[in-house]
């Protein structure tokens, strides 16, 4: 890769940040932390690790450092939520084997639409008595722009449930699970209802 060269305009730009900018000292701590009066093993393929821990003040260990602190995926977050219901009921839920009693399709829809149609799908379904409704939102559609920032694939798959979780919608669920594959598998939602007093 060839250098380019500042043009007058790039080096004026340059002289306007280096005048507004301050030079800035080292503080204490940087100071105690490259002490060169400390002492480390010699360097040598078994001692780097221990040489590397006494300069960062890390403890020596097998571990590998923290884990990268991302979102789980949608999923894995409905799966490792405890079972609010029935064992045995949630059981024949996972395999497909109850028969939702009402279904309602999101495909299509704006977050502003799908919201408060699923808040009046779920609050009728359960004033009429019904125990297990299918909400179907799709898997989503795949559209990165290529920008900066990850664009979340199927907005209305991660949305729902949450919604599920707050008020008014609260209330009435007891349990969401990811629908059996003859439901509509990683599209749509199982949404257990409480009983209706």
């Amino acid at each position: 890769m060839k250098r380019r060269r500042l043009t007058a305009e790039d080096r004026e730009l340059w002289d306007r940040v280096r005048a507004n900018t301050e030079r800035m000292e080292r503080s204490s701590l940087e100071v105690e932390r490259f002490d060169p009066d400390v002492s480390l093993p010699a360097p040598g393929p078994r001692n780097l690790r221990k040489a590397k821990s006494v300069i960062l003040g890390k403890p020596v260990g097998p571990s590998r450092g923290p884990a990268h602190n991302l979102a789980p995926a949608i999923h894995d977050h409905i799966r490792q939520a405890p079972v609010q219901m029935d064992q045995k009921s949630f059981g024949k839920l996972k395999r497909g084997k109850l028969r939702p009693e009402g279904k309602i399709d999101l495909h299509g829809m704006t977050l502003d639409r799908a919201h408060p149609v699923l808040t009046g799908f779920v609050m009728n379904a359960h004033a009429q008595g019904k125990r297990l409704v299918l909400v179907v939102t799709g898997k989503g559609k795949q559209r990165d722009e290529g920008g900066p920032i990850p664009v979340r694939h199927g907005v209305l798959r991660h949305q729902v449930p949450h919604w599920l979780q707050i008020q008014p919608m609260k209330s009435v669920v007891l349990q969401v699970a990811q629908a059996h594959v003859s439901h509509g598998g990683g599209g749509a939602y199982y949404v257990y209802l409480r009983r209706h007093r």
